[in-house]
């Protein structure tokens, strides 16, 4: 199956790190995104299905420690997945992963969720959008759920041209990982 938000979005991500954009920093993509196995997130430093609760699209890390999380919804949109992925993440202490010697890697201090949603198939005179931004606004009202180290919460969407070369919403993605790279 083609996914190419998934695959433009960690191309931009990809490039920003080569460039020392996002210095310092270590990226993991799942294979929609151009990675090789999935990004399983636990709730404990113990790697079992039991305690597995989310694979997520691709992570940034930063001093040894989860700085990004990116989630990105090609076709399912509705206010359950949206929120499901947020919470699944937001439950999650650890990334345990081969990649990175299969040792537990904690979240950082404060951690940006950012979840991307393909507006491809959005009528134009719907109430997507509107739902979407909303989410946002909830979303970012209960920041931070108790015990979770996601300190703030972005939601981006647009077709894949927002995201190509000069898209707004690539230099929107750039800007938000940035600053929450300080």
């Amino acid at each position: 199956m083609q996914h190419p938000l998934h695959k433009i979005v960690g191309e931009i991500v990809e490039e920003c790190i080569d460039s020392n954009e996002f210095p310092n920093c270590k990226i993991i993509k799942d294979p929609a995104c151009g990675g090789q196995q999935n990004i399983p997130l636990f709730c404990s430093e113990k790697k079992s299905n039991a305690t597995e609760y989310c694979n997520v699209d691709l992570l940034i890390l930063k001093d040894n420690r989860i700085r990004v999380i990116i989630e990105i919804e090609e076709t399912d949109v509705k206010p359950t997945q949206i929120c499901g992925k947020f919470l699944t993440s937001a439950l999650s202490s650890y990334l345990i992963h081969k990649p990175v010697n299969s040792k537990p890697i904690s979240m950082g201090e404060s951690v940006l969720f950012i979840q991307i949603l393909d507006a491809l198939k959005v009528k134009e005179k719907g109430h997507k959008i509107e739902q979407w931004k909303n989410i946002q606004k909830s979303i970012r009202n209960i920041i931070p759920v108790r015990d979770s180290k996601i300190g703030n919460y972005r939601l981006l969407f647009g077709d894949l041209s927002k995201f190509e070369t000069n898209g707004e919403k690539r230099e929107e993605l750039i800007n938000f990982i940035q600053e929450a790279l300080r």
